[in-house]
C-alpha cells in the first residue's frame, strides 16, 4: 500500500467517523484535496484512488496542472484569494470559485465565465472572527453580497467558505464554527441553492463536521508536509 493511499483512506475514515459520530448521512461531508504546491503526478495518485475534487491556491500552477490532468474530467475549486487580474482564468478554468469576498469579484467572474460553460459555483468567503489580517466579508454583509450573486446568471451560490481564527481551545473553536453553522442555515433559508459549508481542515476537521460542514479542504494529512512552490 503506498503512503498516499494509506494518507487517503484515513482520512476518509475519519471523515466517516466524524459524520457518524455526528448522526449525519454518511455522504453528507465531502473531501476537498488541497494541492497546491503539489507536482500534478501526486494529484494523479489520488485521483487514481477515486479523489475528484482539488483545491488550488496558486493560479498559474493550478493551470498547468488543469491542462496536464484534463482527460479526467476532475473538479477544481479555487481557495485563494481572488485579485482582479486573476478572475478571467478563474472563470474559464475552474468549476468552483470559493474565495469570493466582493461584489466587483462577482461581477467579473461572471462576465467572464464563457458561454460553453456552466455556471461557476461560488461560495462567499466569510471572515467569522473578524480577523484584520485575514480576507472575507464580516458576517453582516454576507446576505447583501449573496443577494447580489443570485442576481447574476453565470454563476451559481452555493454557500459558503471559511477559516476560523486558530483558538487555543477547543471551546472557541467550536463557538466560531457554531456561528459559521448558523449563517449557513440563514442563508439556505432565505435561497434554495446552498448546500455548500466549506469548513475544517487537517487540524479541526472532526470539530467542524460536528458542527454541520458539508467540505473539508485536506493538505497536509494528505499529501504530507507542503512541498516547495517554485516562484511563478
Amino acid at each position: 500500500m503506498t503512503e498516499i493511499k494509506k494518507r487517503f483512506e484515513t482520512i476518509q475514515d475519519g471523515i466517516r467517523t466524524a459524520t457518524t459520530d455526528a448522526n449525519r448521512p454518511e455522504k453528507d461531508v465531502h473531501l476537498l484535496a488541497v494541492s497546491k504546491t503539489w507536482p500534478a503526478e501526486k494529484l494523479r495518485d489520488l485521483a487514481d484512488l477515486g479523489q475528484r475534487r482539488f483545491g488550488e491556491n496558486y493560479l498559474q500552477e493550478a493551470i498547468e496542472k488543469i491542462d496536464s490532468l484534463k482527460e479526467l474530467n476532475l473538479e477544481w475549486h479555487f481557495i485563494g484569494p481572488i485579485q482582479s487580474n486573476k478572475t478571467r482564468d478563474i472563470a474559464a478554468f475552474f468549476s468552483w470559485a470559493q474565495s469570493v469576498d466582493r461584489l466587483k469579484i462577482a461581477k467579473r467572474l461572471n462576465d467572464q465565465r464563457p458561454d460553453d460553460l456552466p455556471p461557476l459555483n461560488v461560495c462567499i468567503q466569510v471572515n467569522i472572527d473578524n480577523e484584520e489580517t485575514k480576507s472575507g466579508v464580516i458576517t453582516e454583509d454576507v446576505i447583501p453580497l449573496a443577494e447580489a450573486i443570485q442576481e447574476f446568471e453565470r454563476l451559481k451560490l452555493r454557500g459558503l467558505m471559511i477559516i476560523p481564527a486558530r483558538h487555543d481551545n477547543e471551546t472557541d473553536q467550536a463557538d466560531s464554527f457554531k456561528r459559521a453553522h448558523a449563517l449557513y442555515q440563514n442563508l439556505q433559508n432565505k435561497f434554495e441553492s446552498i448546500d455548500t459549508l466549506s469548513m475544517g481542515m487537517t487540524a479541526d476537521m472532526a470539530l467542524a463536521i460536528e458542527h454541520g460542514s458539508t467540505m473539508v479542504r485536506i493538505g497536509t494529512a494528505l499529501f504530507g508536509q507542503r512541498h516547495t512552490r517554485q516562484s511563478q
